[in-house]
């Protein structure tokens, strides 16, 4: 998953320095002395402090050299994969939670089941959901992000409104009291904001694909999928966005940024993108949790993320363990959520989010996200021209869901049907 982690660090404030500490001197050893253990981890994923405190830990620990090599989201399947077939493959590497399944289905990826009982009593069931694949363990869930509101204060205040919505209806009455206003946009959404579109599948409960016998097809014309469309045609008939472009096109954040907006759909860091367009909006900017239809449970959310893996192929199989065992350790996932502001694999350490307002936004829906299908069928449908942004756009262009699913299922089938 494409971050800027970093960016969101800037808006919040949230750069915390933790001192260094180890492990204590009973459970040091020199198991792994004269060993490196490589760890390829993505640009952006790894802060300075919590890389250089999780090194002298580790070496403490174990003996070994740690060796942290970065690597950039563009073109990184291939490499991965590539790597992964290799005699040699890095050691440890972060993977994309959806793309994990891929990775796990060509036998490049060790059984971490035993680790899974030893550490992972405690994470979160559905960010580690895309750490298992045909029943066992392949990963270990690491960090995650997902869409919240950012909001602009000035013109909610400007339309009468005073806290933030709760409820799904609230957020809708909200909306209208500045639609009556007449001063700005209620919200900027365009048609196929698709990650947005999915977290309301998600919401109702509903799957995009379904498997007849040994193969999966669309299920874009369940019913609960076209309930979630039509969500998301509400949501779109406040905003004056294209309904034929993505949030990407353009910016998003550059059009929240002029000031006559008062809410979008997006990630924290994307505020980061705002204020950059117009330093003055800084204090302005608000986030509160997508709100469910009721108060007790937020919005389903598309959670992006990464795991850690452990190759295959690598000859240091525990020395491997050893090194997961801290990074995913209380101590070092809490660093990691107060330097980069993202979602730790516990409920239990959001505490380390606190002061960051869009990461505290973010965590309550964590436990009820999800994230697009877990088989590596998948990523080939989300390959341009996605055919389920053509369904959004036939959907707010009038047609009934079940009309516009059928025009674009065959592709999709299609697109499942490759092999990965």
């Amino acid at each position: 998953m494409k971050r800027k982690l970093i960016a969101a660090i800037g808006v919040a404030g949230m750069m915390f320095g933790l001192a260094a500490c180890g492990s204590d001197d009973d459970n040091s050893s020199d198991s792994g002395k004269g060993e490196t253990l490589t760890v390829w981890a993505m640009d952006g994923s790894t802060p300075p402090g919590w890389t250089k405190d999780l090194t002298a830990a580790f070496e403490k620990k174990t003996g070994a050299k740690l060796k942290f090599e970065t690597q950039k989201w563009d073109g990184i399947q291939q490499k991965i994969t590539t790597a992964l077939s290799e005699s040699t493959p890095p050691d440890v590497i972060e993977v994309g939670n959806t793309q994990t399944p891929a990775y796990a289905a060509t036998g490049g990826l060790a059984d971490l089941s035993d680790l899974k009982t030893e550490i992972g009593g405690d994470w979160v069931e559905s960010l580690n959901q895309s750490s298992v694949f045909d029943g066992k363990q392949y990963a270990a869930p690491w960090y995650f992000a997902n869409r919240v509101v950012i909001y602009n204060k000035k013109v909610w205040a400007d339309a009468g409104i005073t806290d933030t919505p709760k409820t799904r209806d609230e957020f809708f009455k909200d909306l209208d009291a500045i639609k009556k206003k007449g001063k700005a946009e209620p919200i900027y959404l365009p048609g196929q904001n698709w990650y947005f579109f999915d977290g309301l599948t998600i919401g109702q409960g509903a799957d995009l694909v379904k498997k007849e016998g040994d193969t999966y097809v669309s299920n874009l014309s369940d019913p609960k999928v076209a309930e979630a469309m039509n969500l998301y045609k509400k949501y779109q008939s406040y905003s004056k966005a294209p309904k034929d472009k993505d949030e990407a096109t353009p910016q998003q954040a550059e059009v929240f940024a002029k000031g006559n907006v008062g809410a979008f759909i997006g990630m924290g860091w994307e505020a980061g993108t705002a204020i950059a367009a117009n330093k003055d909006i800084e204090s302005d900017i608000g986030y509160f949790t997508i709100p469910g239809e009721t108060a007790e449970k937020p919005e389903g959310v598309f959670l992006g993320g990464s795991n850690f893996a452990v190759a295959a192929g690598s000859k240091k199989q525990e020395l491997a363990k050893e090194f997961l065992k801290l990074a995913l350790s209380d101590q070092f996932e809490g660093q990691l959520a107060k330097e980069n502001g993202v979602i730790p694999n516990k409920e239990s350490l959001n505490s380390n989010l606190a002061g960051n307002g869009a990461a505290e936004a973010a965590a309550p829906a964590a436990a009820v996200g999800g994230t697009t299908p877990l088989i590596p069928e998948w990523a080939a449908v989300e390959n341009n021209p996605n055919p389920i942004k053509s369904y959004m756009t036939a959907v707010l262009n009038g047609k009934s869901p079940e009309e516009a699913a059928k025009a674009v299922e065959a592709e999709i089938n299609k697109r499942l049907s490759q092999k990965s």
